[in-house]
């Protein structure tokens, strides 16, 4: 089963193959297709993931995979959230995004820095798919004062995990794979495309 995945970030391709590795399907990169990406217009992860999974389905034909997470941060009132990719602008890199946010939250002690990932996968079989499928995730944490960590990719250097003692960057990737939102819902997904597949 070919699936294309609804996102130029090779982060993310490379995350899901491998929470999705086992499965008999090949997950494609919208690149692969169209150089177009989806305008993500809409004010929630649900309705982003659906926009670009309906774009990828039409660009590829093939059945499409969304995913639309970031970063919450409860003293930010929820920012960056659906605009986590482009905190510090359109054009901005992950280190341009970390930066700004730790500028934003210069003046907020530890204690009251508390974050979340949030990710929803959305799967649709064709373009017209009137029942699109859902799956989120979420991952409870922090905001580091300082970056760490050589894993991952975003937020990732700067999402600490106090029972864990590190940053999500510090922790080893299969551990990660364990415990993200983005494995939260993989983990469901998984489930719904063995069914799909059986």
């Amino acid at each position: 089963m070919r699936l294309v995945l609804a996102s130029g970030n090779r982060g993310k391709l490379a995350e899901l193959r491998g929470l999705l590795g086992d499965l008999p399907l090949s997950l494609q990169a919208l690149g692969d297709f169209t150089a177009e990406a989806a305008e993500e217009t809409a004010p929630s992860f649900v309705e982003n993931a659906i926009l670009k999974a309906r774009h990828a389905a039409a660009a590829s034909g093939l059945p499409a995979l969304a995913d639309d997470s970031g970063l919450e941060v409860d003293a930010l009132a929820g920012a960056p959230g659906v605009h986590s990719a482009r905190y510090a602008g359109p054009a901005a890199d992950d280190a341009a995004n970390r930066a700004r946010l730790l500028q934003q939250l210069a003046n907020v002690p530890a204690d009251q820095r508390t974050a979340r990932f949030r990710c929803v996968l959305v799967y649709l079989r064709h373009v017209a798919d009137p029942w699109p499928q859902i799956f989120s995730g979420t991952w409870e944490g922090r905001i580091a004062l300082t970056e760490a960590g050589q894993h991952g990719f975003g937020y990732d250097p700067l999402f600490w995990l106090p029972e864990h003692g590190c940053t999500a960057a510090q922790l080893d990737p299969a551990d990660k794979a364990r415990l993200s939102h983005r494995a939260q819902a993989a983990q469901a997904l998984r489930a719904f495309l063995q069914a799909q597949l059986a």
